[in-house]
């Protein structure tokens, strides 16, 4: 019978110190910044041996890149979400979508600058997943247009050109905005959300009128 501690069985207390290092990792990338983090820093933070973080991880990239995946799942799944509610018109649905996506990054100032302040340029992995994560972006984008366009594009590629060429402009908005931006003030986080809003809208009616 396998050994349970806390009432938890070892794949259990396997997925709950994934979570604690994640949770160090995250306080200490936003910190000091991925080449200023140590593993055994990530492990004293998260009150974990560096053997169990080796169960878990096998290195500081393999612990970013978990870290990294972690955020963007969740920025996808609320995403799905609200699209599923099935607002009435694409202003409507992009309009919340945005104000939701800014919300899930600048909340906690600490996801914006792991997630856009130190990926670039950690490793060829790394960009490989940023990359996957705007083509999920893009491909989310283009299921959204077909859902609220009458008649097909004319050129899919294109659309698709369009739509990573966007998402890539979402999110250097929101990098050029860190630089400078209290996040902490709601006024400053309207405005991010204002000039995301106008700035989809501007690359949509390109895209219409092509």
């Amino acid at each position: 019978m396998a050994r349970r501690i806390r009432g938890l069985d070892a794949e259990q207390r396997r997925a709950e110190r994934r979570e604690q290092l994640l949770d160090a990792a995250l306080e200490l990338f936003a910190a000091n910044g991925y080449l200023g983090t140590s593993i055994e820093q990530i492990c004293s933070t998260a009150y974990i041996g560096t053997k169990s973080f080796y169960e878990v991880f096998d290195s500081r990239e393999t612990c970013y890149l978990a870290l990294l995946q972690r955020t963007s799942e969740r920025l996808e799944a609320g995403m799905v979400a609200v699209a599923d509610q099935g607002p009435a018109s694409e202003r409507e649905a992009v309009t919340t979508l945005i104000a939701s996506f800014a919300h899930a990054l600048v909340d906690d100032p600490r996801v914006a600058r792991v997630t856009f302040g130190q990926a670039a340029g950690i490793s060829a992995t790394v960009e490989r997943q940023r990359r996957t994560n705007r083509r999920w972006a893009a491909g989310f984008l283009e299921t959204l247009w077909d859902s609220y366009d009458d008649r097909p594009p004319a050129d899919p590629r294109a659309s698709h050109s369009v739509a990573i060429g966007l998402v890539g402009g979402l999110f250097d908005l929101i990098s050029d905005w860190l630089l400078d931006a209290d996040v902490t003030a709601a006024d400053q986080v309207d405005t991010l959300i204002a000039d995301l809003t106008a700035f989809y809208f501007t690359v949509r009616r390109g895209l219409a009128a092509a």
